[in-house]
């Protein structure tokens, strides 16, 4: 009795131990999942899962923005900024070598300020010989248009002018000058088009101008209390800035990189001016001619991002100049000069007005 029921605990622990074994060595069925369509039911065999039917989810993509295109192409509006900042430096240069003044005129010196762009400084001419006389100006600027801001921009101008007095009311005169800026802090902007929203990123770096030009015209005394004159000039301007990159900005795809380079441009202006004394205390002038450049050309090497290295073109163009004084004498040899200077035409250059208010003391 003792000896069957031995066995049959054993023969049912034999049982037991089969049957715990088979269900952790076999594979577990497939559960099936019935999922409905619009045209058939498909039963899927479900993954193993705490929700064998529920979907594995699917990460969202993110989306790839395009535009490379657009911000290779706003290169092309930073040389339109380089060569209206060669062209302003002009402009406010030539406010130093007496371009409101007439031709000839007594030795005076001038301390001027001006707004439109800020402009603080002082300027005169001295005669050294009866023919020749120094033309001199010193100044401090700030200017900006189109995207660009230059913050700070000391500016030197020097010229010599040869004056045929001695042929009379009615002679040839000559010029031969420059204009000196070397060390101006510039910001220039640049903005583009991306599939996810519009791009405006700005960059800082250091530039410097210079220019030497040559000048020859006729001048009248018509009286004593006019003076007409008509001239050609020819400059050259060059303008080295330096290497800069995109300010760090929240969306930026397409960065770009922009190596140190030089814009020059050459220029040929044909003008004339007109001097009138009014009675005894009020004098006017009016200036201006036609300018056209030539040989131009951009400095700019750029790496953009999705479009490798962009090299802008820098367009010749053409455009008028203009100036003006009114001059009021306080008393003698003390004037107070209201000024005002700009250009017309169109884009990179445009329409731009700088005035100011000067007091001139001849000697």
């Amino acid at each position: 009795m003792i000896h069957d029921m031995m066995r049959r605990a054993l023969l049912l622990a034999a049982m037991v131990a089969i049957t715990t074994f088979a269900s952790l060595t076999l594979p577990r069925p497939a559960i099936a999942c019935v999922v409905t369509t619009n045209t058939e039911v498909v039963t899927l065999d479900a993954p193993s899962s705490s929700d064998p039917c529920s979907p594995t989810p699917t990460p969202t993509p993110t989306p790839t923005p395009t535009g490379s295109d657009s911000s290779g192409s706003s290169i092309g509006g930073l040389a339109n900024q380089h060569f209206n900042q060669m062209i302003t430096n002009q402009v406010l240069g030539s406010v130093l070598l007496g371009v409101n003044e007439q031709v000839n005129c007594s030795d005076c010196v001038s301390g001027f300020g001006s707004a439109g762009s800020f402009s603080a400084g002082i300027h005169g001419r001295k005669e050294l010989t009866n023919n020749l006389s120094l033309l001199a100006g010193l100044a401090y600027t700030q200017y900006g248009e189109g995207g660009y801001k230059v913050t700070s921009a000391p500016i030197a101008a020097f010229a010599l002018r040869y004056d045929f007095t001695d042929w009379g009311s009615s002679r040839p005169f000559f010029d031969i000058g420059t204009i000196l800026t070397p060390w101006e802090k510039v910001r220039y902007t640049r903005s583009y088009t991306t599939s996810l929203g519009a791009v405006s990123v700005s960059s800082s770096t250091d530039s410097s101008n210079y220019a030497v030009y040559g000048r020859a015209g006729w001048i009248s005394r018509l009286s004593p209390r006019d003076e007409i004159a008509a001239s050609i000039e020819v400059w050259q301007l060059w303008q080295r800035v330096s290497g800069s990159a995109d300010n760090a900005v929240a969306f930026n795809p397409f960065d770009a990189t922009i190596a140190t380079g030089t814009d020059r441009t050459s220029l040929v202006k044909i003008g004339g001016q007109w001097t009138h004394l009014y009675g005894s205390n009020i004098e006017a002038n009016i200036n201006g001619g036609w300018v056209q450049s030539f040989a131009s050309h951009s400095g700019i090497v750029a790496t953009v991002t999705g479009e490798g290295t962009v090299v802008p073109t820098m367009g010749n163009q053409g455009w008028f100049e203009y100036g003006g004084r009114l001059g009021f004498r306080v008393q003698k040899g003390w004037i107070v000069d209201l000024f005002a200077n700009g250009t017309l035409g169109p884009q990179p250059v445009g329409n731009t007005i700088h005035g100011g208010v000067g007091l001139r003391i001849n000697y």
